[in-house]
């Protein structure tokens, strides 16, 4: 028979007129080559073959000619609906199959990949989107990150009966993306009845961090210190986001409430690769909590000097 219109819409071939307008608009809106960017060239051909289908079996004649003598009799215009008989003329009759983007059109009016179908009698409308938090420790976030999700989610099979799937999406987090940052996977929500599936958003959220807290692109950590070091000068050590170490000078007298800013040490900027923000370490002096009689004298003769106040 060649090609088998009934088995491409997924129909028996008792099927009414309703059944092959349902099976369509299913079909249709799945293989429609807008919604299919990564294979587009398969699902042109898809979609074509579904079109063509539907155009010969709901057509009284094309379709009483194509189950008389299938793909071949149609085509070749050998064979008429009211001369079945082998070797009739068959005038009158000349197959001519219609533009798929026609007949849909005729179900769904104007199409557009992102926000679905509309603008025509029996329009689609889109599911709202369903929206999920993705915690991301800081580190995902300095260095970037490859996720897999795995989701349940409600679709229909070949026979428009609504089934449960479960699949894998694979989600790539860049370095320096901020909380709130959302990741769309189109259409990836549940079937509902009468609508496209609606988006499937996950946003990122952030995770506390033991050492570094994030201020936009800059990360700030506090830093404790003794009252002898922030007077005399030490050397800090870090660890980075990534695993590198930092060995930091501190030369100069550490004042209170005082920061310290590295640049270029901060979350990288994302949208300026290459560039990054600035850490800022806060000082947290830690004084003593009591001093000998010895000890307040020889701060004392030490510090005397320098807190002299000028004879008037």
């Amino acid at each position: 028979m060649g090609i088998d219109y009934y088995n491409i819409l997924k129909v028996p071939k008792n099927a009414s007129e309703e059944d092959l307008k349902k099976s369509y608009k299913r079909l249709a809106m799945k293989w429609h080559p807008d919604k299919n960017s990564q294979n587009k060239k398969e699902a042109e051909a898809k979609f074509k073959q579904i079109s063509e289908a539907y155009d010969v079996l709901s057509d009284f004649q094309k379709r009483q000619i194509y189950d008389l003598y299938g793909e071949e009799g149609l085509k070749s215009g050998q064979f008429s609906a009211a001369s079945p008989t082998s070797g009739a003329s068959g005038r009158g009759f000349r197959f001519s199959p219609r533009d798929a983007d026609a007949i849909f059109a005729e179900f769904f009016g104007g199409f557009d990949a992102n926000y679905g179908v509309g603008g025509a009698t029996g329009a689609v409308k889109k599911a709202a989107p369903v929206e999920n938090k993705l915690p991301c420790t800081l580190e995902e976030l300095y260095k970037g990150s490859k996720r897999k999700m795995q989701i349940s989610r409600i679709v229909l099979d070949d026979s428009g009966k609504p089934v449960t799937v479960e699949e894998v999406l694979a989600i790539h987090i860049k370095p320096g993306w901020k909380k709130g940052t959302k990741i769309t996977f189109p259409e990836k929500g549940n079937y509902e009845p009468g609508s496209v599936p609606g988006d499937l958003i996950f946003v990122i959220d952030e995770k506390p961090h033991a050492v570094f807290k994030r201020d936009g692109n800059d990360l700030v950590m506090h830093q404790k210190i003794s009252l002898l070091d922030a007077l005399t000068g030490k050397t800090l050590k870090l660890t980075t986001l990534d695993g590198r170490n930092l060995t930091i000078p501190v030369k100069d007298i550490v004042k209170p409430g005082q920061e310290l800013k590295i640049p270029n040490e901060g979350m990288p900027i994302s949208k300026e690769p290459g560039t990054s923000g600035n850490l800022r370490i806060k000082f947290d002096i830690k004084f003593p909590s009591r001093l000998t009689s010895d000890q307040k004298s020889e701060l004392r003769r030490v510090l005397g000097k320098h807190y002299e106040q000028p004879t008037v």
